[in-house]
C-alpha cells in the first residue's frame, strides 16, 4: 500500500486517538487501550514500508504520548521523582528536539550580533550590561583579575542568589511563550546579545582567556540551560500558533503543560550552575586543566541528558513496544 494511501485510511482514527489522548481522565482506559494497540499495529507497519517517513515520525510520538498517559498511574518499583527525570522525561523530551535547535539558533545568532556590535561600538557594551558593572569590570581588569566580582559576597549568599535568579529567568523565558513564540523569541534574543557583547569585551581588553576560563565554568550549564528553558516556552508559543489537528484551547493547554515539563527538568541543572558559580568559580587561580575538566564535564551532562539519553530511552522503548 502505498504511504499516501495508507494516511487516508487511518487518518481519522488517529486524529480521534489524538483527542482522546488530551482529554486525559475524561476518556474510557479500555477505548483508550484499544487504540493504543491499534496505534502500534499501525507503528510496526510504517516501520516495515515507510521507514524514514513523516508518518512513521507522528505515529512513533504518538505512541510515546500514549504510552505515558496510559501507565501514568501504575504503581512504579522505585521513586516516582527519579523515575520522571530517568525516563519519563526522556521519552517525551526526544519529540521536541527540533524545538531546541531553533532556540540554539536564536540565542547563537543574537550571541554574534551581540559581538558584532561591542567590537564596532565601544558604547554599546555600557549599554548592554550598564556603567557600573562596566567601570567594575575595568577596575578589576586592571588589577589582574578580569573576573574578581565573581569573588564578592559569600559562598552561600551567592550560591542561592544566582541559583533563584537563573530559575527566575528560566520561567521568564517560558511564560513570555503566552504571548506566541515572539515573546520567548525577545528573550532568548535578549540574553544572546547580553552575553556575545560581554564575552567580546573582555577579548577588546586582551584577557579573552583568562576570562573565559571562569565564566565558563558556571556559564556552561547556565547558558545551556536558560535555552533549553526557551525551547520550553516555544513549544508553548507554538501550540498557540500552530494548533495542529487540536481546538487553540486544547493545544495551549497541552503545549503549557509541556513547556511548564521542560522548565522543572531545568530546575537541578540551574541548581549545579549556582553550586559552581558561589563556591567554585571565585577561585580564580585554579589550574587550566582542572578548570577545563569542569567545563567539559558540563557540556557532557548537557549534551547527554537533554540530547544523547533521550534518543537512546526512545530506542529502547520502542523495541520494547515490538
Amino acid at each position: 500500500m502505498r504511504e499516501a494511501a495508507f494516511v487516508k485510511q487511518n487518518k481519522e482514527k488517529w486524529i480521534a486517538f489524538e483527542k482522546a489522548l488530551s482529554l486525559g481522565s475524561n476518556t474510557d482506559p479500555d477505548s483508550l487501550v484499544d487504540g493504543y494497540i491499534q496505534l502500534t499495529n499501525d507503528l510496526a507497519y510504517a516501520q516495515t514500508y515507510y521507514d524514514q517517513s513523516k508518518t512513521l515520525l507522528y505515529l512513533n510520538s504518538l505512541a510515546s504520548q500514549a504510552h505515558q498517559k496510559i501507565y501514568k498511574n501504575k504503581k512504579e518499583s522505585g521513586n516516582r521523582i527519579i523515575d520522571f527525570w530517568l525516563r519519563e522525561f526522556p521519552l517525551f523530551f526526544k519529540q521536541y528536539h527540533s524545538t531546541l535547535g531553533i532556540a540554539f539558533l536564536i540565542f547563537l545568532v543574537a550571541s554574534a550580533i551581540g559581538s558584532i556590535s561591542a567590537l564596532n561600538d565601544s558604547s554599546f557594551v555600557r549599554l548592554i550590561l550598564g556603567d557600573a558593572y562596566v567601570n567594575e569590570t575595568l577596575n578589576n581588569i586592571a588589577n589582574g583579575e578580569p573576573t574578581a566580582i565573581y569573588k564578592s559576597g559569600s559562598e552561600i549568599g551567592t550560591f542561592l542568589g544566582i541559583t533563584i535568579n537563573n530559575i527566575r529567568v528560566a520561567f521568564l523565558a517560558f511564560a513570555f511563550g503566552v504571548i506566541t513564540s515572539i515573546g520567548t523569541a525577545y528573550i532568548l534574543f535578549s540574553n544572546g546579545v547580553m552575553l556575545g557583547a560581554f564575552i567580546t569585551f573582555f577579548y577588546t581588553k586582551g584577557v579573552f582567556f583568562e576570562a573565559n576560563k571562569q565564566i565558563w565554568l558556571h556559564g556552561t550549564i547556565e547558558i545551556s540551560v536558560i535555552i533549553i528553558a526557551g525551547c520550553a516556552g516555544l513549544i508553548m508559543g507554538n501550540s498557540i500558533l500552530f494548533p495542529k489537528t487540536f481546538s487553540r484551547r486544547v493545544s495551549f493547554m497541552k503545549g503549557a503543560k509541556d513547556g511548564l515539563k521542560v522548565v522543572v527538568s531545568t530546575i537541578p541543572f540551574f541548581i549545579i550552575a549556582g553550586f559552581i558559580e558561589g563556591f567554585i568559580t571565585r577561585y580564580s587561580n585554579m589550574p587550566n586543566w582542572l578548570a577545563f575538566s569542569i567545563i567539559g564535564t558540563s557540556l557532557f551532562l548537557i549534551l547527554f541528558y537533554y540530547i544523547l539519553y533521550p534518543i537512546k530511552v526512545n530506542r529502547s522503548y520502542e523495541r520494547q513496544i515490538h
